[in-house]
């Protein structure tokens, strides 16, 4: 890993030196001038946004700072491309990383690298269609057209493409099998990055057409931002941080609901109950990391085995819960029963490579046949089988009285 950490470092510094070679024209420089203008004050509106955001729910760090690195793509020359990523991330450093002691400076510099090969790829897509040509001559009253508009997509395509390979490759390594499969992102952390780079073509053309104009585009860049906090923020407050589950507040409404449902319609409502075996043991003898490792790794398996529509949360330390609408007492059965093998063949590795094996207890519960007019009384009858189960043995499913 530290052999490609070091090379994606040396190919981004000597595409600045070959970038380097070519001089831009003092027109250029205006207008990497006003680009700077534009993003500096988003740049330190999102460090006090992000820092408040962090300290209520520590999710990542977000900039947005790819509306203004695909602007650079399209209207700068390639040096003035890298030395704004170079600046950009020399600013987040001073502001955010460098009181980050989980962010040594080499991960920064890594970060800055990688963006600024993917933006160096973005921009041979522009030059090798004609279009960063063609788009320079805006002001002068040329207009793009549709090809033009095919290349830029490609490039933002390209863009996206070269910076996910590379950062996913080097946390393919650092991350356990089990979280592998969230490297590309969720829907919406995808959908986040295609609005950046489309805010960025028109924060481009602003710069070629009026480059004033591109301080109007602080204004949605900070909108998008805050929607982004906002969305966070209730992510948040309803997902358990370590699992990325529901939390059981959020389960528990989610339940209710349900449950209304089921009573209109008559439907019957299976609840599971799912204890992790011996898991004081996991923590005492290899430590709270690999803990939460299993804890993710259940998850995981839990959303898999579980059917479309089914909720799953984490009740609370090593305790899940499931909500399945609409079955019967079979499938409730075979369910928990598929649950309960998948957990027991999950195999998670320690540092030193040792396998963590596991087991679970499973109470169900299926309402209205259990005596409960309420979602407490669900979960208490199927808190009772689980009890059970644990009493008869473990690893094994128990029904409440069905």
């Amino acid at each position: 890993m530290r052999f490609l950490v070091l090379g994606v470092i040396l190919v981004a510094f000597g595409v600045l030196v070959l970038a380097a070679r070519t001089a831009p024209t003092d027109r250029q420089w205006v207008t990497a001038g006003w680009l700077v203008a534009a993003a500096l004050p988003h740049l330190h509106a999102s460090h006090l946004i992000e820092r408040r955001r962090r300290d209520r729910s520590g999710t990542p760090y977000v900039d947005l700072c790819s509306v203004w690195i695909f602007a650079g793509v399209i209207a700068l020359p390639l040096v003035l491309e890298v030395a704004l990523v170079a600046a950009i991330y020399g600013h987040r450093w001073l502001l955010v990383n460098r009181f980050d002691a989980v962010r040594p400076p080499h991960r920064t510099v890594f970060t800055a690298a990688t963006l600024a090969l993917a933006a160096t790829a973005a921009a041979a897509v522009l030059r090798a269609t004609g279009a960063h040509e063609h788009l320079a001559q805006l002001g002068a009253g040329v207009r793009p057209g549709w090809a033009d508009l095919a290349a830029v997509v490609t490039a933002a395509a390209v863009q996206w493409a070269v910076n996910t390979a590379l950062v996913g490759t080097v946390i393919a390594w650092t991350v356990t099998v089990e979280h592998r499969r969230r490297l590309l992102g969720s829907a919406s952390d995808n959908l986040l990055e295609v609005s950046q780079l489309a805010l960025g073509v028109f924060v481009a053309l602003a710069l070629l057409w009026w480059p004033p104009a591109a301080l109007l585009m602080i204004i949605p860049t900070f909108a998008l931002h805050q929607c982004v906090q906002l969305d966070q923020l209730k992510l948040a407050a309803r997902t358990d941080h370590r699992t990325g589950l529901l939390n059981a507040k959020a389960w528990g409404e989610q339940a209710e609901h349900a449950l209304e449902r089921a009573r209109a319609t008559r439907q019957r409502v299976g609840v599971l109950m799912i204890d992790l075996d011996w898991f004081k043991r996991i923590n005492d003898t290899h430590g709270h990391p690999v803990g939460d490792d299993v804890l993710a790794a259940v998850a995981t398996v839990l959303t898999r085995a579980v059917r479309r529509g089914d909720t799953v949360g984490r009740y609370g330390g090593e305790e899940f819960a499931v909500l399945l609408p609409d079955v019967d007492e079979a499938e409730v059965r075979a369910i928990a029963e598929r649950i309960r093998l998948r957990i027991r063949a999950l195999r998670v590795s320690t540092p030193t490579g040792e396998p963590v094996t596991l087991s679970a207890t499973i109470g169900a519960a299926l309402h209205p046949v259990v005596p409960a007019a309420d979602l407490d009384g669900v979960i208490r009858a199927a808190d009772d089988a689980l009890y059970a189960g644990k009493k008869a043995g473990r690893d094994r499913v128990a029904l409440a009285a069905l």
